[in-house]
């Protein structure tokens, strides 16, 4: 907090029993410490450059190209294929064969060989053969409705209906984005020292950021090559509002138990920053106005968020009188006192529903970049710390008395209460979530199932010697060795847990996605079930050639355009 004087209350961070239950993550919302957010900083703040290499697509817009981002150490490519695709194949489920869009982020400037490999290897997505000068390999499907409608309009020299374009917000949405060592693409390790690379899933983000820009070329390629004279160009407003879309499933979900280190990482840089901006006496210069902007910005934001969802339309109908009324009490003479910021969150915290809380974080933090960004360098993490054997039964028992308390308040013995289990598809390998079947057997089932596990360590360890060392237990009792573990990493590590069932019958999936996914940036949850959702990621943000701009980062809450032909 250097410059900005130190606080004289010291407001502490909101403790992992209120921040790590399953329904407040699931009522998350990016923040300007979100992966996309910090990337667009970085790559403003660096001058990175873009170029169209490759545009080799016929009048449809099938063929292949190459769109490279140059950092200030080194180029990255993005190599994308584009095929027609059968209506009966296009689906957004992971079982597809065949897509509309396949692509790779490249580490590097491919050659004419690798682009023939990857023409062969890329299509097929899991099924194909990579290497480790692959970073990520993706797919997508279009919005056919909203392609096409954009198609039509350009053509025929109008710019396309705002309420359509808002309704969908994306061109095209991404299915999967694989990075991380799947398929033979590198390793994590061989990309984590680099600093542009260096946070959570810098790549993975580029890469969707480069599809996006080419989204928009396509759909221009295409209305000229069907207009011809007649064609006109996309507002540059527009392509500023269109992101690009993807549908998450269950996939991501058993990703946040196994990185605890990484997700406490993640929390704790959010709840830090919370507690900064919470513990300023006085408003640093300009953030007020910023705010009380922002809210009206987002009032119109959450205005345009429409679903299907009944649940989360409820929740949205909820956020709108919040957000409302936290516009009327910021407008007045409320900011004036000592620690207006905490104020705020304490009206927040006494009187509106999660949503709004959540959003009334994200809102504190976005007038104060000058004070936060610097965490968003700590959204990455190396392995958690090992197993300590020389810990005591004693010792362990109290960790899980300090940590752990919601585990143990759980009757296990309820049907209701392991009445569903994790488990890996066969065709796919893919995490699923079923109701528990004794014909399945315990060999299938994902150790995600933390409480349980906690539950029947407790147990044992009421029948051991207190005094005992760890070692010594686990040399009688091996399969605890994953619990203890876990137990001591998340000693240390505080936000590392989920706070919640996970095998519960009325455990919400959707709520583990949405958390991990605002993390990323993600915006416009459009859940389709309580398993799986569709999103907008990047969704106002800059155009490459807005990058050196006064204000890259006021894309936040991105609203509609009222654009007249």
């Amino acid at each position: 907090m250097t410059g900005f004087g130190a606080p004289s209350s010291d407001v502490g961070l909101r403790p992992p029993a209120d921040v790590m239950r399953l329904a407040r993550m699931g009522s998350s919302f990016q923040t300007r410490l979100s992966f996309m957010r910090s990337l667009i900083r970085r790559m403003g703040r660096e001058n990175w450059r873009f170029e169209r290499q490759r545009f080799d697509v016929d009048e449809d817009g099938y063929g292949v190209s190459v769109y490279v981002t140059h950092t200030p150490e080194r180029s990255y490519s993005l190599v994308i294929f584009t095929n027609e695709l059968d209506s009966d194949k296009r689906t957004d489920r992971v079982i597809a064969e065949a897509w509309d869009a396949t692509f790779n982020l490249f580490d590097g400037i491919p050659d004419d060989g690798d682009i023939e490999r990857l023409s062969v290897n890329t299509p097929k997505q899991e099924a194909g053969r990579f290497l480790p000068s692959e970073l990520v390999l993706a797919r997508a499907n279009k919005s056919l409705r909203l392609f096409e409608h954009i198609v039509s309009c350009l053509a025929d020299g109008k710019q396309p209906d705002m309420d359509l374009v808002s309704g969908v917000g994306y061109l095209m949405r991404t299915t999967a984005v694989y990075g991380s060592g799947k398929f033979g693409c590198a390793d994590r390790a061989r990309i984590a020292e680099r600093p542009e690379t260096r946070g959570a899933f810098q790549v993975e983000m580029l890469a969707v950021y480069l599809f996006r820009w080419f989204t928009i070329d396509l759909v221009e390629h295409v209305a000229r090559a069907r207009g011809k004279n007649r064609a006109v160009a996309l507002n540059d407003e527009i392509k500023r509002y269109l992101g690009i879309g993807n549908a998450t499933g269950l996939g991501m979900a058993p990703f946040l138990i196994k990185h605890p280190v990484l997700i406490h990482n993640w929390v704790n840089a959010r709840e830090t920053a919370l507690a900064r901006v919470r513990s300023l006496k006085q408003p640093i210069s300009g953030s007020v106005d910023t705010f009380r902007k922002t809210v009206k910005t987002a009032i119109r934001h959450i205005d345009e968020w429409q679903v299907d969802d009944v649940i989360q339309g409820k929740r949205i109908a909820e956020l709108q009188k919040d957000v409302a009324d936290l516009s009327e009490w910021a407008s007045g003479e409320n900011l004036d006192q000592d620690f207006p910021w905490e104020a705020i969150f304490q009206h927040a915290l006494s009187r509106y529903s999660l949503e709004g809380q959540e959003l009334t974080v994200s809102l504190l933090l976005e007038p104060h970049g000058a004070l936060v960004d610097d965490l968003a360098d700590d959204l990455c993490a190396d392995d958690g710390p090992g197993l300590d054997p020389a810990m005591t039964i004693g010792q362990v028992r109290d960790l899980i008395d300090a940590h752990y308390r919601w585990a143990l308040d759980i009757d296990f013995d309820a049907p209701s209460a392991h009445q569903n289990f994790w488990y890996y598809s066969e065709d796919k390998l893919e995490p699923r979530l079923s109701a528990r079947n004794p014909e399945y057997g315990p060999e299938m089932e994902m150790p995600l199932a933390i409480g349980r596990d906690v539950s029947e360590l407790s147990q044992a360890l009421e029948q051991s010697d207190k005094t005992q060392s760890v070692g010594r237990f686990l040399l009688r009792h091996p399969k605890f060795r994953h619990i203890i573990r876990r137990i001591q990493t998340v000693a240390r590590h505080p936000y590392a847990e989920i706070n919640d069932n996970l095998i519960d019958a009325g455990v919400r999936p959707i709520d583990m996605l949405r958390f991990k996914l605002a993390f990323f940036g993600a915006s416009k949850f459009d859940p389709k079930s309580d398993r799986w959702t569709r999103i907008c990621m990047y969704q106002g943000a800059p155009m490459p050639g807005e990058l050196a701009g006064a204000d890259i980062d006021a894309w936040a809450f991105p609203v509609k355009l009222v654009i007249s032909q």
